[in-house]
């Protein structure tokens, strides 16, 4: 791309720019710009803010609530051209990376070290939109979330100041944690042009597996025992028996059409066929009748991705129709009560869905597909996400474990932290007084 081409109002790139994988409705932004480095971020922000131009940064689109959507126009601020790994730092376990890198990128470049990075949503998401959204995954339940390896930031500000937000030590106890602060921020507190994060050691053995229950609560509640006993288990995920039926028409597998668990466990050989033994026996007294351990490389490769296709199975059988996608997170002692609760929501929508989600850490997701042109499913549709959200919020959980907040869920922030919400408005209005980064989302 030359530099001529880095700024474009050409209808198919910002068309592309309007949207993200959700279900909101898009906005085309005035201009589409690629920055090569933090000199032109730099030269960007102080420009909009002279002239208070909206700044909505954008990764690959991949986000689920609407954040990269430019809803007031503006710029849309695509860091496709700042891929670039900068360093690699094997002996302390770090990483230094733009914000455009991809996790499959990233995870390819640090494969030769022995390392990897895991934090997995699924999709092959950049660095810098995980970063925004606090993104976590599959992985969550060992790893930690995507705040839980953030060391550093370079962040360019809404008036074109570079801070640094962290550092490259373990831990400190200096000042207030501000790199926490801008990891979920959304774009609505600077634009990160460099994020330094911790890595790990490619473990020795990995072992994959799956089990099926007869009932959903059976399965969630087997989920909860596997974390009691302290296994080793790296991921631990649900798939009702409506997406598994979806998941065997899409990705040509022949999966018991029943609740299932898909787990994985991460450490050295020996220990691993304790854990897995073990495993098989808790499970047993939650029910289990099927239980299937892979350790084969390219084996655990199709069982995974059969669960993080999962969403395109749903859209891919029924095309024509919108899929919204909730995400809630509860106490764990809450989970399969909340589980089962979502499961018959949506039976009585009269609405196809499935439930999903990585039970390992209390987050779960529904899929629901629903016509965008029928104002009744639409209205159906987001009833069936309300409901869901108001029993999470109901029993000490939280409106969204990964997803965002964005557009789709600024009514239920207020709802889930009345008493601190007037002080995120306080910071929003001190890093961004013009109000140009990302307007309208968070909260208006």
């Amino acid at each position: 791309m030359t530099a001529d081409d880095r700024a474009t109002v050409n209808e198919t790139a910002l068309q592309q720019h309007s949207k993200d994988e959700s279900h909101h409705a898009p906005v085309l932004p005035d201009v589409v710009v690629y920055p090569a480095s933090t000199d032109e971020v730099v030269s960007i922000m102080k420009y909009a803010n002279e002239r208070s131009i909206p700044v909505v940064p954008f990764g690959v689109g991949s986000s689920l609530e609407g954040h990269c959507i430019p809803l007031k126009g503006g710029i849309s601020l695509d860091f496709s051209q700042m891929n670039q790994i900068i360093e690699i730092r094997p002996q302390d376990f770090l990483v230094r990376v733009q914000p455009g890198v991809t996790r499959n990128q990233l995870n390819q470049a640090l494969k030769k070290f022995g390392l990897f990075f895991p934090v997995d949503p699924g999709a092959d998401a950049t660095i810098g939109g995980m970063t925004a959204t606090n993104a976590s995954g599959t992985t969550s339940v060992r790893y930690g979330i995507m705040r839980s390896q953030v060391r550093d930031l370079e962040v360019v500000m809404a008036d074109g100041r570079i801070i640094h937000a962290g550092g490259l030590s373990a831990k400190s106890s200096s000042g207030y944690h501000l790199t926490g602060l801008f990891v979920g921020s959304e774009g609505t507190l600077g634009a990160f042009t460099e994020i330094t994060l911790r890595v790990y050691g490619i473990p020795e053995t990995i072992i994959a597996g799956r089990a099926t229950f007869p009932t959903v609560k059976a399965a969630v509640d087997g989920a909860v025992s596997l974390l009691s006993a302290g296994l080793a288990i790296a991921r631990v995920e649900l798939v009702d028996s409506a997406s598994i039926k979806q998941v065997n028409v899409h990705s040509d597998t022949d999966y018991s059409e029943q609740p299932t668990l898909f787990f994985e466990f991460h450490g050295n050989e020996a220990a691993l066929a304790h854990d897995v033994s073990f495993a098989h026996e808790l499970l047993e007294e939650h029910q289990c009748e099927g239980f299937l351990v892979e350790t084969d490389s390219k084996k655990r490769a199709k069982l995974w991705e059969a669960r993080h296709h999962l969403a395109y199975a749903f859209k891919h059988g029924y095309p024509g129709k919108e899929m919204m996608l909730t995400d809630v997170c509860l106490p764990l002692s809450e989970l399969s009560d909340a589980v089962v609760y979502a499961r018959t929501v949506i039976d009585e929508s009269g609405l196809t869905g499935g439930v999903l989600g990585h039970v390992g850490d209390g987050n779960f997701h529904t899929t629901l597909m629903f016509n965008k042109q029928d104002p009744k499913e639409v209205q159906i549709a987001e009833e069936v996400n309300e409901r869901i959200v108001e029993y999470a919020l109901k029993k000490g959980g939280t409106c969204t474990g990964e997803h965002g907040i964005g557009i789709g869920k600024k009514k239920y922030l207020q709802k889930e932290h009345p008493d601190t919400l007037p002080l995120m408005k306080l910071i929003k209005q001190q890093f961004d007084p013009n109000g140009i980064l990302n307007p309208g989302k968070l909260f208006d």
